[in-house]
């Protein structure tokens, strides 16, 4: 799952929100410099990678893209999923999408010293170009993917992956919704059980 599920996921809860955040640049025990709540939001994170890189309907997706792009293929999957999340955004809550977008960037402004130096860099990009809105337009995916692309080591090819979700729009628009209503309660049952 990519930014726009993973702040969605947090659940409103700001601790968790920040660590949800910055949890991929918080490698291994490193999570438990940080204060409680942001550890929460650390391993909820993990958890929510977890649970979807072991979920059927996302593995089908990934071996489908896989023949294109290789170990790629789940990174795709994460921004495909987060396009779905915004462009059908009205299905899961009551607050428009630009206003939770940007209630998001406040809220990692106020406390950027808790984000790591990459994190914080990071941000700065993704709030100029209002990522985490403009998710729900292809060109928005477009612009993400070629990103992605770019900054790869090796030739990836993720620029062109927007003509496989074209392609096969309605599939995986079916897969994510299917998809989204179980890692939701998974991922409520899990925040739960993680904050006794």
């Amino acid at each position: 799952m990519n930014y726009l599920s993973h702040l969605f996921l947090s659940f409103e809860n700001e601790p968790i929100t920040i660590g949800n955040f910055i949890a991929d640049f918080v490698k291994g025990k490193k999570y438990l410099d940080y204060p409680e709540g942001v550890q929460q939001g650390i391993l909820i994170h993990r958890e929510i990678d977890h649970y979807a890189d072991n979920h059927p309907i996302f593995l089908d997706g990934k071996r489908r893209l896989a023949v294109d792009y290789r170990h790629y293929a789940g990174v795709i999957m994460d921004i495909y999923y987060d396009h779905f999340l915004a462009k059908n955004w009205s299905d899961y809550s009551n607050e428009n999408l630009k206003d939770f977008c940007n209630r998001q960037y406040q809220l990692l402004h106020r406390h950027q010293t808790l984000l790591p130096d990459k994190c914080n860099y990071l941000l700065g990009y993704m709030e100029s170009g209002d990522w985490l809105y403009n998710y729900q337009f292809i060109e928005g995916i477009q612009f993400a993917l070629s990103g992605m692309s770019r900054r790869t080591s090796f030739t990836s090819g993720m620029e062109r992956a927007v003509k496989n979700l074209t392609d096969d729009y309605e599939r995986f628009e079916r897969e994510f919704q299917l998809f989204f209503k179980e890692i939701l309660s998974h991922i409520h049952n899990f925040t739960a059980q993680i904050k006794k």
